[in-house]
């Protein structure tokens, strides 16, 4: 059995306390609520009868709700506080799952998505905040560094699984099992988020949030890293666009 100094040591390197453990605990079962059949949608729509320009509609409402969602969850993580902005946002992609699970069409499909994709890009500024108030400034780092590795299990693990389900039961029953092992995930997560502790000065006081407001307010290091993140994404995608143009 490890020592308790032996303990205290690799929690201390890792970044890990109480607000943080629980943090990973619901990002990983939210991932698995996720991965277990989040892969295998289009599939699914194609199942429902989806033309291949509804399949695409879905990936543009998903692009979407990455671009859009992250905003509104930070005004409302700022507002209630992290642990009843978590557990909202899950409850959201909760009500997206059960709507998931009885839905007879693939136009329904399409418009639960705007639940059940909400989480990710709405608990993103909530995550990052988590994190920055329950640690100290020099181990900042090592917080998001664990975060964002753990987080990569489910997207390992999630799809195999979802896999052998779609592999015994078909695409739609398989899809439809990992729907309901993602309600009950989901559940767990509530459980789980409900026992964050929020830091004194994590709410911001009541008042109007402005979108130009907030971008004034960061510093000039954060303007510098956002410029400098926006600058690389778009020369990523340029070899990309010369290839499509190449093409056409």
């Amino acid at each position: 059995m490890s020592s308790p100094s032996s303990t205290k040591y690799l929690t201390g390197f890792f970044a890990l306390n109480r607000n943080t453990s629980i943090l990973l605990a619901a990002l990983v079962s939210m991932g698995f609520a996720e991965e277990l059949w989040m892969r295998f949608l289009p599939k699914y729509l194609e199942s429902l009868g989806a033309a291949v320009w509804a399949i695409g509609l879905f990936d543009a409402i998903k692009t979407w709700i990455g671009a859009v969602y992250a905003y509104p969850g930070g005004v409302i993580s700022d507002r209630w506080g992290l642990r009843k902005a978590l557990s909202f946002f899950t409850l959201l992609s909760l009500a997206g799952y059960i709507s998931l699970l009885v839905s007879p069409h693939w136009a329904w499909v399409l418009l639960s998505a705007f639940l059940f994709l909400s989480w990710t890009s709405f608990s993103l500024p909530a995550t990052f905040s988590l994190v920055g108030s329950s640690l100290a400034a020099i181990q900042h780092a090592m917080g998001v560094g664990v975060q964002s590795t753990l987080k990569r299990i489910p997207i390992i693990l999630g799809p195999i699984t979802g896999g052998l389900l779609i592999d015994r039961f078909g695409i739609i029953r398989g899809t439809r099992f990992g729907v309901i092992a993602a309600i009950a995930l989901a559940c767990v997560t509530v459980s789980i988020q409900w026992q964050i502790q929020d830091a004194p000065g994590t709410r911001s006081p009541a008042g109007r949030f402005s979108f130009w407001q907030s971008v004034r307010s960061f510093s000039p290091a954060l303007r510098r890293l956002l410029l400098s993140d926006v600058l690389i994404r778009f020369c990523e995608r340029i070899p990309y666009a010369w290839v499509i143009l190449y093409a056409m």
